[in-house]
């Protein structure tokens, strides 16, 4: 990217990362409910390991989303059949029926899915269910620190939003915190 205006960099930063992150949701979506162009500040001064920036967390709001719970929780291979499993009436959030894969949860919303409808669990219904990886949703399966997964009953708490820490963010991503910087300032600028 070096032979590159600024804003070229800042485009295809922004352009990459919502590809990664919430490519489903319109641009227009996401400027009004999910980008926060204030983000919490650090104290970085006291901290020995050096703490990514803040713009990390651009995406943050995005992790709220019930969908995107349910994919983080492992119970889908994809954040479409996270989608899927929402719209077709799987998904509880604190005993109700959610059907609105875009609602944002907040801190302590207990999500719970229909144990038949999760893919990597088989087996005959009434009996225990075994679980079986999806070869390619292996590189994916872990639980972020801000989700309490039990596999056991198919339920998850979200217990906070994502945050950045030193040395590492919570929020998964495939890109260097300094392309999140970029996109950060692309929509910051555009909002």
């Amino acid at each position: 990217m070096n032979n590159k205006t600024l804003f070229q960099q800042k485009w295809i930063a922004k352009r990459e990362s919502r590809a990664y992150h919430g490519d489903e949701i319109t641009e227009k979506q996401f400027k009004t409910k999910f980008f926060d162009a204030k983000l919490p500040t650090v104290n970085a001064a006291s901290q020995t390991v050096p703490h990514p920036p803040v713009s990390v967390l651009t995406f943050a709001e995005l992790e709220r989303r019930l969908d995107f719970v349910v994919f983080r929780s492992n119970f889908c291979s994809s954040i479409y059949a996270a989608r899927q499993l929402c719209v077709h009436g799987k998904v509880l959030v604190n005993g109700k029926k959610f059907t609105y894969p875009s609602h944002k949860l907040k801190d302590g919303d207990m999500i719970t899915v229909d144990p038949q409808a999760i893919q990597m669990l088989k087996g005959e219904k009434g009996t225990e269910l075994s679980f079986e990886l999806k070869p390619f949703s292996q590189p994916f399966l872990f639980v972020p620190e801000y989700l309490e997964v039990n596999y056991n009953t198919c339920q998850t708490v979200f217990l906070r939003s994502p945050i950045s820490r030193p040395g590492r963010t919570e929020i998964p991503s495939p890109y260097a915190p300094d392309i999140h910087s970029l996109a950060y300032e692309y929509y910051a600028r555009n909002k």
